[in-house]
């Protein structure tokens, strides 16, 4: 026990080769250890010597497949993490709830319904179907998946709710355009006498922001710090800087980022950034970048926007000027991809592409739909952006 012990700490603090020698050096090695070094080497990146170790394992119980299907959630690997719950589903390893949260976060994270409903209809066998976790991991799924009907059924059946269910509920309303749901179950929640934490505040301004309830957002915002005793995150002043963005109120947004107390991220700046494009304020796009390349200077995002932002209101010397600083810095723009999901499956797709399988069979389709559509008097509108593509 104490060698697995020191096995878990030096992984933790990143001393993954350290956890190995002494895991080496035990005499008795029971599955919690070999659980251990798998997940030090998936927290640590070393994903390789961690299938090796899973492979090598004389035993693979529930802990030691989720150590590798969240392993790889948390890497942003969402389609490993369910080809690997999909192997053990195969091996007969019965999942536990910690297993079947991550695989819900994947199916968040990539929009597969179908799976989402497959694995609800497999939560409800299990004797932890009414586990507050997992029914908030499902109000998260719903929502992400743009089922918000379903998300509303899981939180108004569950037995009980705690800050992070009512938070998943609002921030699902919210991000589904739902924004008076949002805001009343925001009160509801006060009046229900739970205490609204940073997440509560960032799901309530969101609702403000898209139905242009510009002072009721900043009252919330405001009563964030002053009533609830919240401090604030960037998160939060992303949310003010939405809020005025989408109102049309560029100015405020951008004085909101310049009396920030900290440094104002990609995301914040993109935000006011796409509000530019949007009003067609090129002047204070031109500004914005000066931010933005000291944070990103690689990035090609924001120097595509700014392209398109000089293409919308006609400006083209200053969009070509945009695509030579582009080439200058040897920036080149990061294809663009499309999916769709089909029997749970994705299917990704880049201009262009003739990687897939099918590809002789989509492109007989979309020659017939793009047939039917001059038929139909549709006129394809002439884009700057594919102009650009062949410079």
């Amino acid at each position: 026990m104490v060698g697995t012990t020191l096995v878990g700490m030096y992984a933790k603090f990143g001393l993954v080769d350290v956890a190995r020698l002494v895991f080496d050096e035990m005499g008795m090695k029971n599955s919690i250890s070999w659980n251990t070094m798998t997940n030090g080497y998936m927290r640590n990146g070393k994903v390789e010597h961690a299938l090796k170790m899973f492979d090598e394992m004389p035993v693979r119980d529930a802990i030691s497949w989720t150590a590798l299907i969240g392993g790889f959630v948390k890497r942003g690997q969402f389609e490993q993490s369910l080809e690997w719950f999909h192997r053990m589903q195969l091996s007969g390893v019965k999942p536990d709830y910690v297993t079947l949260i991550a695989v819900l976060a994947a199916c968040a994270d990539l929009g597969t319904l179908g799976l989402g409903l497959w694995m609800n209809r497999l939560i409800m066998k299990q004797e932890f179907k009414d586990n507050i976790k997992i029914n908030n991991s499902l109000i998260d799924m719903y929502a992400r998946c743009g089922c918000i009907e379903f998300a509303f059924q899981v939180f108004d059946k569950m037995p009980e709710k705690t800050v992070v269910s009512w938070n998943s509920i609002i921030v699902g309303f919210a991000i589904n355009g739902h924004a008076e749901e949002a805001l009343e179950f925001f009160n509801l929640m006060l009046k229900e006498g739970f205490k609204p934490d940073g997440v509560s505040f960032t799901g309530a301004p969101t609702a403000c922001s898209h139905v242009g309830l510009v002072d009721k957002g900043l009252r919330i915002f405001h009563n964030m710090k002053k009533v609830h005793g919240i401090p604030y995150r960037i998160e939060h002043y992303g949310c003010l800087v939405d809020l005025y963005s989408r109102a049309g109120r560029l100015e405020d947004a951008l004085n909101v980022i310049e009396k920030m107390p900290m440094k104002p991220n990609k995301v914040v700046l993109g935000s006011l950034l796409a509000a530019c494009r949007t009003h067609g304020d090129i002047s204070l796009a031109e500004r914005l970048m000066k931010y933005l390349l000291k944070l990103d200077p690689g990035g090609d995002s924001n120097y595509a926007l700014l392209t398109n932002i000089y293409a919308a209101v006609g400006k083209w010397d200053g969009a070509n000027r945009i695509r030579k600083k582009m080439k200058a810095l040897g920036i080149q723009k990061t294809p663009g991809f499309s999916s769709i999901k089909i029997d749970c499956d994705i299917h990704e797709f880049v201009a262009g592409d003739k990687s897939h399988v099918e590809t002789e069979c989509v492109y007989r389709m979309l020659e017939l739909l793009s047939f039917e559509l001059k038929v139909s008097g549709y006129v394809p509108e002439d884009m700057l952006s594919e102009s650009y593509e062949h410079d």
